[in-house]
């Protein structure tokens, strides 16, 4: 039996894929925590709910009693009912909802010991009573939390293992070029 010759070249060109590899870890780590955050960001501003301000207020005037209202245009108005009347109005506040929805960030990516993270913030001073509850103004019942970070983080955590799966089985493909 003779020897016979080997070519080493694609060993080589594996050796270099597999430390090519290596050296973007932190950068598909970074990567995939950044995917995480904007999955849970849009699951989060999905479920957040917006206030609605322009929502009509009916009531019914007493019978015989002076009635006074300012109209959309700003006319006074005022007059004395007979028999009671049902009045729909929609109030102009000013308001207008989606600022809880707006506030919803993401942080940068931090490296810790125990992985990747980035934090999720929303800097509305009323988002933890809208996300937990809250008493109501008379401090005599309790408006129930929404959950909406909650729950779309518990959502993602299930969703999680496999997207990160098919993110790294598709970078492994895209350098070791299969």
């Amino acid at each position: 039996m003779s020897g016979g010759k080997f070519d080493f070249k694609e060993i080589r060109q594996l050796q270099n894929q597999i430390e090519q590899l290596d050296k973007d870890r932190d950068k598909l780590c970074e990567d995939c925590a950044k995917y995480l955050a904007a999955r849970l960001l849009a699951k989060v501003k999905k479920r957040t709910p917006v206030g609605q301000y322009d929502k009509p207020v009916t009531f019914t005037t007493p019978a015989g009693k002076k009635v006074h209202f300012t109209t959309k245009s700003g006319k006074e108005v005022d007059f004395v009912t007979k028999n009671p009347k049902t009045i729909t109005f929609t109030p102009k506040t000013g308001k207008q909802g989606g600022v809880l929805r707006a506030g919803w960030t993401a942080g940068e990516v931090v490296k810790t010991d125990e992985g990747y993270s980035i934090e999720i913030v929303n800097p509305t001073e009323y988002a933890s009573y809208v996300e937990y509850g809250h008493r109501t103004a008379n401090h005599k019942g309790w408006v129930p939390g929404k959950f909406m970070l909650t729950i779309s983080e518990r959502e993602l955590e299930e969703q999680a293992p496999k997207m990160i799966e098919k993110r790294i089985s598709d970078y492994i493909k895209g350098v070791l070029h299969v």
